[in-house]
């Protein structure tokens, strides 16, 4: 995998692994540059009644890159089918991949709890990774009872 994307003045951008930048709601110049810089996936957790004040699907077809949804619009979508979902579509890797809501915490609080409920991580270490991903510390409490609740 090719490193991720940079992507100019992404909002809380991190990232955390090669190939991946988590952060916020991107706008369409910066989708489109990143695409252009060689960005190939898009998966967005913010739930379709979130406006991303542009229809963000449509240009990601247009522009050609693979778009995938998995919406969680607060800790009660934090969930194992969802973290499962997400999972899937991470094991598709090989492809430079922009994970966003509107500030990047779902995405580190789901990054956390993919690495405890499937990868089998011990819960300081998928907490560690969660950070990695850029949970906010309002968030690791509620992350880490989800974690000790492992299904």
């Amino acid at each position: 995998m090719i490193n991720a994307v940079d992507i100019p003045g992404l909002p809380n951008a991190k990232y955390p692994a090669p190939g991946y930048i988590s952060g916020g709601q991107p706008d369409p110049d910066q989708l489109a540059s990143a695409v252009h810089a060689g960005l190939r996936r898009v998966i967005n957790l913010r739930p379709t009644s979130e406006d991303a004040g542009y229809d963000e699907a449509s240009l990601a077809a247009e522009l050609g890159v693979e778009y995938h949804v998995v919406p969680v619009a607060g800790p009660h979508d934090l969930t194992p089918e969802r973290v499962r979902r997400l999972d899937e579509l991470l094991a598709q890797d090989g492809l430079p991949t922009l994970l966003h809501c509107a500030s990047g915490a779902r995405v580190a609080a789901m990054m956390a709890l993919r690495a405890g409920w499937i990868q089998g991580a011990p819960r300081a270490r998928a907490l560690e990774i969660g950070r990695r991903w850029g949970m906010l510390a309002k968030m690791e409490a509620l992350v880490g009872t989800l974690l000790d609740r492992m299904p």
